[in-house]
């Protein structure tokens, strides 16, 4: 259980919040009135109480607000919850959506300081269920209901397709095939054949957004660009190779030319990252292999369900 102690915002961007006290949380929105509110993942801002003041002790001399946080709380450590986690405060429901945050410029706190906590302890959450959050408000977690959809992202890399010279086809292929099948689709993205960009999306999306699939299009095969694998594999915590191979044993059914696919399959965190192939066709036959397979596999890197062996 934690303590609110400061509700914080502002109108314009760019600006530090201020403690307001008290304010009203609209659902799928945010705080009324506040410039980071609208419909996106990023609704509302949270810091945890002791983070703020371990870094005073250094002589930041921070007050609530300083990094552009909603919600400074006591008695929760925020950067320790899975994204997904419900926090419940009076009439109003918040869900994690992300655990930090990239930071593109370097705020005052940092020029002054060396160092800004916002980015690797900040946590972001959108409104399920609108209230009033005040000062002195208890917040506590809660459980869920129901269980909470597979979380999804699909990137797809093109030299062609992010130069505009052609329409990716395999991105939204996949992106309705998941959607079809309960996933939610958190992000789509289409990235040059650069590794070091996907690098930086993958990193991204495990650690902050901590989906629960991504899955990749393009770039596993023989051409000089293709680096999709070696990408991959330099973000990988632990190997899923039993993915990739089913695939590409089924794959080897309809077509010779499925041994050259190099394509892998790996854990990052809590996430599964898959490589699939370019086309449209050939990522769906890919699909068929895993989907009604790996949610299983997905159960355990949630936590969720425990493996059993066969008797």
């Amino acid at each position: 259980m934690g303590k609110v102690i400061a509700v914080c915002a502002s109108e314009r961007r760019g600006t530090q919040k201020q403690n307001i006290t008290s304010a009203h949380f609209s659902a799928d929105w945010g705080i009324d009135g506040d410039a980071h509110a609208g419909h996106w993942h990023r609704q509302v801002s949270l810091l945890s109480a002791d983070k703020i003041a371990e870094f005073n002790a250094k002589g930041a001399n921070v007050e609530p607000g300083a990094f552009g946080e909603n919600l400074v709380v006591a008695g929760i450590d925020f950067r320790a919850l899975p994204v997904g986690t419900l926090l419940a405060c009076g009439e109003a429901l918040l869900e994690t959506t992300q655990i930090g945050k990239q930071c593109h410029g370097h705020c005052a706190i940092y020029k002054r300081m060396g160092d800004c906590i916002m980015p690797r302890e900040g946590v972001f959450a959108r409104v399920l269920k609108p209230g009033t959050i005040a000062v002195g408000d208890e917040m506590t977690i809660v459980g869920r209901n129901a269980p909470r959809p597979w979380q999804a992202a699909v990137i797809t890399l093109s030299d062609k397709g992010f130069a505009g010279e052609r329409e990716d086809l395999s991105g939204p292929a996949i992106a309705k095939r998941l959607t079809d099948a309960g996933y939610e689709v958190i992000e789509r993205i289409l990235l040059p054949d650069e590794p070091e960009q996907l690098k930086s999306e993958l990193i991204r999306l495990c650690d902050q957004r901590q989906p629960d699939l991504i899955l990749t299009t393009g770039g596993t095969g023989f051409s000089p660009r293709d680096r999709t694998p070696e990408a991959t594999m330099a973000v990988c915590e632990r190997n899923a190779p039993g993915i990739a191979e089913a695939i590409r044993a089924h794959s080897m059914t309809i077509t010779k030319n499925a041994m050259l696919s190099r394509g892998v399959s790996v854990i990052r965190g809590r996430t599964l990252i898959i490589n699939l192939p370019g086309s449209p066709k050939a990522c769906m036959e890919s699909m068929d292999v895993f989907m009604d397979t790996i949610e299983h596999g997905l159960g355990l890197l949630r936590n969720e369900v425990f493996d059993c062996a066969r008797k």
